[in-house]
Formats: structure tokens, C-alpha cells, sequence
């Protein structure tokens, strides 16, 4: 069974990481309610570890991150060489929300603050058909963030979209690489907590559509183990 490496590139508000963990945490419970025998490895870049060299690796997953992918922090050059690494060498590789957006970076993409604003609550994708990774027509899932893929690379195609976010769902053509803008990690109660921080930021009108569209059910089980079985080679549902 592949290890995980998780590069944590975010950190949880201090006064919500108490109760909901870690962005790795997070993950580490999805994935875990798929295959608890799965191990994972953590690297804290966003507490200044180093980014590590791929070589040797046998599973990826790049966390969501407030900070930008545009941004001129001095992890992101190394991050995004670490991304062309691991792409090149086909090791699985998995990226949500910021690290949906740095991958595509990485990888010839364009990402910016989008004119569409925030996005955050319950969203609706669509799911393209016959894509081989996804089944089915529809995705709800628990988003948060402004910027957004604007142009995909090359070699990416969408499988996953909406009239928000036209690159929700990324497949590199290499077949290793899959990245998302929503949040399969985030449960109701913590994207319920992350609406109410983002009180006084988002429109008032925004944040309380937001909140209330999280009455309705999420599909990030169904998204959770998509990850799950794409970064361990088990693809069949």
C-alpha cells in the first residue's frame, strides 16, 4: 500500500484547529474512512519545513492554503519544482483548493482572484461523462476561496465544473496527476465555522446563502474516496 506524503501548505485558524484538526488531520480521516491501513507522512511547509525532494515518493497530496499561488512567498518556486518533479516521474499525485491551483501553476496554467468572488458553502458541480475517475452527473461539495484556474495547462483537461468554477476538476494527461478547487475534507460543522469566519470579508448576503445552502447533503465521501483510491492505484469504485 502507497505511503502519502501530505505537504501542508495552510494552516487551520487557531481558534478552529482546537476542535477540527489540522489540514492534514482532515485529510488523513477521509482517506482513513476509505483504507484505514493507509500511513501518510506530513510535511509542515506552511511551518517552514522544506519541501522535499520527490525522488523516492509513492503518493502525493498538496493541502488548501490562504495564501495565493501568485503570492511572492519563497516555498512557492521550490513547491512548484517539486510539483514538475513528482508530475515527471508520474508519481500519484493529488492537489485541493490551493494545491489544485499551484499545480496548474506549476504545470503552464493560469490562476488569479476571479471576477465570479467568493466562493464558499455547499456547490454543485457537474461531472463530465466517461471521464474514468468520477461517476455520475452531479457533485455537492463544501468550498472556500477567490482565486481560481483560469486557464488549464495544456495536458489538463476538466472533468469537474460549474458556472462558478469552470476548472473545479483537473485530469493531467499522464493519468497521475488529479486535482480539485472544492473541499472533500471538509465536513459540515468546519465548513459551517469557516462561513462564520468569513463574516465581515465575503458579502453579508454571500456568507448567509452559504451557511444555508450547507443544510443540504455533501457528496465528500463519494469525492474522499475518489482521492483515496487515485493516490493508492485502486481505481475501480
Amino acid at each position: 500500500m502507497p505511503r502519502i506524503t501530505i505537504i501542508e501548505t495552510g494552516l487551520v485558524l487557531p481558534q478552529l484547529r482546537g476542535r477540527h484538526g489540522s489540514y492534514p488531520e482532515m485529510f488523513q480521516r477521509m482517506i482513513g474512512a476509505v483504507d484505514d491501513s493507509i500511513d501518510f507522512d506530513v510535511v509542515e511547509i506552511a511551518n517552514g519545513e522544506q519541501v522535499p525532494n520527490a525522488t523516492g515518493l509513492e503518493a502525493i497530496l498538496i493541502t488548501g492554503s490562504s495564501a495565493g499561488v501568485y503570492e511572492k512567498l519563497g516555498w512557492i518556486p521550490p513547491l512548484e519544482d517539486f510539483v514538475r518533479a513528482a508530475h515527471a516521474r508520474q508519481v500519484p499525485m493529488v492537489g485541493v483548493c490551493f494545491g489544485h491551483q499551484l499545480i496548474a501553476q506549476a504545470l503552464g496554467g493560469t490562476v488569479r482572484k476571479s471576477e465570479n468572488g467568493w466562493g464558499i458553502g455547499r456547490h454543485v458541480y457537474e461531472v463530465v461523462p466517461d471521464n474514468g475517475i468520477i461517476e455520475g452527473r452531479h457533485l455537492a461539495i463544501a468550498c472556500s476561496h477567490q482565486d481560481q484556474v483560469v486557464e488549464a495547462p495544456r495536458e489538463a483537461r476538466s472533468i469537474l465544473f460549474s458556472d462558478f468554477t469552470p476548472y473545479a476538476g483537473l485530469l493531467y494527461a499522464n493519468g497521475t496527476t488529479l486535482t480539485v478547487q472544492p473541499h472533500p475534507e471538509f465536513d459540515v460543522n468546519y465548513a459551517t465555522a469557516l462561513c462564520d469566519a468569513r463574516k465581515g470579508i465575503a458579502p453579508d448576503a454571500v456568507v448567509a446563502a452559504a451557511k444555508a445552502s450547507l443544510a443540504k447533503p455533501l457528496d465528500s465521501a463519494k469525492l474522499g474516496g475518489v482521492i483515496s483510491r487515485f493516490l493508492t492505484g485502486r481505481m475501480a469504485p
